[in-house]
């Protein structure tokens, strides 16, 4: 398996990619080509291009949930493929990604509807874990075992006819089996990284966790929640952990105490 972010908060000196804070990676994993979110505008497109990505060779689009810096990317890749004969990947999520979401008046969700994906795309909305290859699934709805991680909802998502309070339940992760252990791969982590983790040991029957590579959404946690979050990865001991996208300076410098905390940025490459 190998990953190759195309998008990210960050961007890697000397590589000259652009940067916005979202999320696209681009997974290649036993022959299939995946695109794990499609960041917040076009710049996953650019960056593909430049780095000799072809986007119109994808045999799936994973998306980990339904915020705009995850979602609204698919406009320009919904064009890309309506311009051309291109075959119809699979673009699998939860059912609640493409729900309405507002937050202090904005909208904040998807701008397309699974109906109007569904005309380049075959589209598959699953709560249950997907099996993408042998070794590469997606993770479907998150079990929330840790109260600390998930305390506030963030904004309202459109369910039953009504507003509600968004719990984010929509959140989602990719986990690939390696011969060392389990790589989770995050987008924000809304569920809970430490949830994420746990979840993932217990649907793949593994409790070697070898890295952890995405966001953790640790923006300003409080004092317990980090130290918590510190404790679990002292106590797992991953291989490395590429803290990305919406994990704070703060938190990096905290978990880099406890764990082997490695850059993140466009055009990073990890293969397994």
């Amino acid at each position: 398996m190998k990953l190759t972010v195309l998008v990210d908060n960050n961007t890697i000196i000397d590589k000259y990619y652009c940067g916005e804070p979202a999320v696209s990676y681009f997974i290649e994993c036993e022959g299939q080509r995946f695109l794990f979110d499609a960041g917040y505008s076009d710049v996953f497109s650019k960056n593909a291009k430049a780095m000799g990505i072809d986007l119109l060779a994808l045999d799936g689009i994973i998306i980990s949930h339904g915020h705009n810096d995850h979602t609204w990317g698919l406009v320009e890749l919904q064009r890309l493929y309506s311009d051309t004969a291109a075959k119809r990947p699979k673009l699998i999520a939860h059912p609640g990604a493409f729900q309405k979401k507002r937050e202090n008046g904005l909208v904040v969700g998807s701008l397309l509807s699974p109906e109007s994906l569904a005309v380049n795309f075959s589209v598959q909305l699953s709560k249950t874990p997907v099996m993408l290859t042998e070794n590469l699934l997606f993770l479907g709805e998150i079990e929330r075992q840790d109260s600390l991680e998930v305390i506030q909802p963030l904004g309202e998502t459109f369910c039953g006819n009504h507003w509600q309070p968004d719990y984010v339940l929509d959140d989602s992760a990719l986990v690939y089996k390696s011969a060392r252990g389990l790589v989770i791969i995050t987008a924000c982590s809304h569920a809970g990284i430490c949830n994420i983790i746990e979840y993932a040991k217990k649907v793949c029957g593994d409790n070697r966790i070898y890295d952890v590579i995405g966001g953790f959404h640790l923006l300003q946690p409080d004092a317990v929640r980090l130290r918590m979050t510190m404790d679990y990865f002292k106590k797992i001991q991953p291989h490395a952990i590429y803290a990305a996208h919406c994990t704070d300076l703060r938190s990096k410098i905290n978990l880099a105490k406890v764990a082997n905390v490695q850059e993140v940025g466009v055009g990073l490459e990890i293969a397994y």
